[in-house]
């Protein structure tokens, strides 16, 4: 009996000699043993005000021990109790509860600030519900405050003598309160910014694993809500997956859409094939009870997961397309963004976003309607109406532009390839007068990235280009072990090709580009048996060669050279050429990523080689390959010819 006695005693001493160590402190048990009395600070730590409790973890994650004794839990009850009544000085001849919810709530409506609502809670003794309700409110009116207000106000909140005993109480009433409340205390603490590491969020956590089957599915929703964006510890992992076992186990009566792809989120990336097929099942089912908002959170939900489910996309899109007006920026740019990500593309809906930005572009900041090209030029849509609207705001007033919208300007409009047709000129000059205002600020690699982005467009400004030139830029461009090295011998040889084949009028004072010859290889690829097959058969055996390269850098498919006397059945070339010559046509098999989306319009790359190929005598004839990887030999041919000689054949049938 003095045995177990003595244990007893010993394991309570432990407990409350852990509790009583601040944990900042505990680390250095080893070294030295300090009893330290225990603050109420201990409870919680906000994240900007506690910079002492970043990166020191607690080591116990169980608060309330297990089996009869219970000392500790009811010391921290009773002193818990007896400092809040002392900051709020109440005695025993409150008015009865009736009278008093009805006030509190009311009250607590009226508060504006953190502070209000601690100084509310100074007036009376909250019951555990209120407890939950004043966190909440709490959280609830820095919602809509500037970033500096917001830190002011918790800086406030934090300095209130009331606001550690709150704390407190939530944590030793947390096993009484209903799960609603410990599903919003949770969720106010975390969003205040209470460490996840205190003793208040741990206790909290560990009640939640207790209750966690008595929650409906508002509460999990709440929940499932704030725990997708705690950071990972012991209690916070294995409350996460008791609450993945229960809404699996859940999965097929659950009639929340939010509920649904909260759950989605949580499983993320890792959730095994046979989850990802019940969970998209699930969503399809519910897909006629979605929201704008529902589907706008079900792109991003389908991103985190990397779940390409096109007929999950598709009607999210039509919802998205159907109501774009009503979507605000932040979440149009995220549905285009998880977009990319999917690698899913939709005409009908880029084209509703890009139509609509086009026709409100007073509504939209320069750096707005950038952050949006910059998404398309990713996605390879070509928004024809909104770059010829955004370029002629630009030009109405290009020094508004910084260097970066400079930069990503230029990237967009030459990835694109977008001609601009009767303002192009002014907007490129426009465009090189912004870009040689920062030239003594541009570094190497900027300077380079604008200049080819120029060039692209077929333009080709003076002072640029002798910036770049000079021999400390190129020094540094060329510079071995650099991460960009490569990248930038590519575009200086490029570069090189478009001043030698362009011949822009520049003055003789231009310094030459370096020999980079060595650096950039064809691309070449082995040519399809079926599409040489076709043109013998079309224009006969002698008249075919594959696989050609020019200037060492454009590969060529197939070139068909066609006699004078065969020009009778040859499509006329758009530049006419004199009867003595024979007509060259390059046969270029392009790929679906040469082209912008859903257009035969080609992008910055296959546009200059074809610029190119022209200026050296070549008419460029794209056949999109993956058209005829399926046809059969007759098919091809046909289609072969009608890209080829379709001209010729509608100018006979005229005749």
């Amino acid at each position: 009996m003095y045995v177990l006695k003595t244990g007893e005693e010993m394991l309570r001493g432990v407990i409350i000699f852990s509790r009583v160590i601040s944990p900042w402190k505990q680390h250095n048990l080893r070294s030295q043993i300090k009893p330290v009395i225990h603050s109420c600070r201990d409870d919680c730590a906000v994240h900007h005000l506690q910079p002492l409790l970043q990166g020191h973890a607690f080591n116990n994650v169980r608060y309330f021990c297990e089996g009869v004794t219970q000392a500790p839990s009811f010391e921290g009850h009773v002193s818990n109790q007896s400092r809040f009544q002392a900051h709020t000085g109440r005695n025993k001849d409150a008015p009865g509860k009736a009278e008093a919810n009805v006030p509190f709530h009311t009250k607590l409506q009226e508060c504006l600030s953190p502070s209000d609502v601690l100084d509310l809670m100074e007036k009376c003794t909250p019951t555990h519900g209120q407890v939950s309700k004043s966190l909440t409110r709490m959280w609830n009116t820095t919602k809509k405050m500037s970033s500096e207000q917001r830190r002011f106000e918790l800086k406030l909140m934090s300095e209130h003598p009331v606001f550690q005993c709150l704390f407190q109480r939530a944590r030793v009433h947390a096993p009484h309160m209903s799960a609603i409340d410990l599903a919003y205390t949770l969720l106010a603490a975390i969003k205040l910014g209470v460490s996840q590491r205190s003793l208040v969020v741990q206790t909290l956590l560990r009640v939640l694993q207790e209750r966690l089957n008595q929650f409906d599915e508002k509460s999990l929703c709440i929940l499932a809500t704030c725990l997708e964006k705690m950071e990972t510890d012991k209690n916070t992992d294995a409350l996460k997956q008791g609450l993945k076992l229960l809404l699996e186990d859940q999965l097929p009566t659950i009639q929340n859409v939010m509920l649904l792809q909260t759950l989605m989120q949580l499983f993320g990336n890792n959730a095994p094939p046979a989850m990802r097929r019940k969970l998209e099942a699930k969503a399809l089912s519910m897909a006629d009870e979605f929201t704008l908002p529902n589907a706008l959170h079900m792109l991003t939900t389908l991103a985190t997961m990397h779940l390409n489910s096109k007929p999950l996309l598709d009607i999210c899109s039509r919802k998205i397309a159907d109501n774009v007006h009503s979507v605000p920026f932040t979440r149009l740019l995220a549905c285009l963004k998880s977009c990319r990500e999917l690698n899913y593309r939709n005409f009908f809906l880029f084209s509703s976003i890009s139509d609509y930005l086009a026709n409100t572009l007073s509504m939209w900041s320069n750096k707005q309607v950038i952050f949006f090209l910059l998404e398309f030029e990713g996605l390879g849509f070509y928004p024809v109406a909104l770059l010829d609207a955004f370029a002629g705001k630009v030009i109405l007033n290009p020094d508004s532009l910084s260097f970066r919208d400079l930069l990503s300007i230029l990237k967009a409009y030459s990835s694109l390839n977008h001609d601009l047709k009767g303002n192009q000129q002014e907007f490129l000059a426009n465009m090189t007068r912004v870009l040689e205002s920062y030239l003594p600020k541009m570094s190497s690699l900027d300077l380079l990235k604008a200049v080819s982005c120029l060039s692209v467009l077929g333009h080709f400004p003076q002072a640029p280009l002798q910036e770049l030139l000079q021999e400390q830029h190129l020094g540094e461009l060329l510079q071995r072990g650099r991460p960009y090295t490569a990248q930038a011998e590519r575009k200086l040889y490029m570069l090189g090709l478009c001043l030698r084949l362009d011949r822009p009028a520049l003055l003789p004072m231009l310094a030459p580009l370096p020999d980079l010859h060595s650096v950039l290889f064809p691309h070449q690829r082995p040519v399809n048996p079926g599409l040489v097959s076709a043109l013998q058969s079309l224009v006969g055996e002698t008249a075919v060669q594959d696989s050609v390269v020019v200037e060492g850098v454009y590969f060529i498919d197939c070139v068909i050279t066609l006699s004078p006397e065969a020009k009778d059945v040859c499509s006329p070339s758009k530049h006419p050429r004199t009867s003595e010559k024979p007509q060259r046509i390059a046969v270029l098999s392009a790929t679906p990523s040469s082209f912008c989306f859903g257009t035969t319009h080609p992008r910055s790359s296959l546009a200059i080689k074809i610029r190119h190929l022209q200026i050296l005598g070549y008419e460029s004839v794209l056949v999109p390959i993956h058209e005829l990887e399926t046809c059969t030999n007759q098919d091809r041919i046909k289609v072969l010819k009608n890209l080829i000689f379709l001209h010729q054949e509608s100018s006979r049938t005229e005749d």
